[in-house]
């Protein structure tokens, strides 16, 4: 069964910088376009940010576009996503996901707070 462990997350201030990361078990992953979602209290869960199987091209939600970037290195089975210039309304819990299926990570908090 494949599993996602996410991990990197923590408290920062506004301004500063986080590395997520997300491990893949299995050997499929370089088969496997991933993606990085969030969920806010209250709000829906987004897209943040995605990657092609091959690394490229890449998917970006607009209201991160220029601070956070998706890279991932197949052999480690393992997605990062670097967030820099961190605002407070970044704050929420952050997951892997291999896209078009059910697999999700169990989450990762983030929270942005001066």
């Amino acid at each position: 069964q494949v599993q996602l462990v996410e991990s990197g997350g923590g408290s920062v201030q506004p301004g500063g910088s986080l590395r997520l990361s997300c491990v893949v078990s299995g050997s499929s992953f370089s088969r496997y376009d991933m993606g990085w979602y969030r969920q806010a209290p209250g709000k829906q869960r987004e897209m943040v940010a995605a990657i092609s199987s091959g690394g490229g091209p890449f998917n970006y939600a607009d209201s991160v576009k220029g601070r956070f970037t998706i890279s991932r290195d197949n052999a480690k089975n393992t997605v990062f996503l670097q967030m820099n210039s961190l605002k407070p309304e970044d704050t929420a819990v952050y997951y892997c996901r291999v896209r078009y299926t059910e697999l999700w990570g169990q989450g990762t908090q983030v929270t942005v707070s001066s």
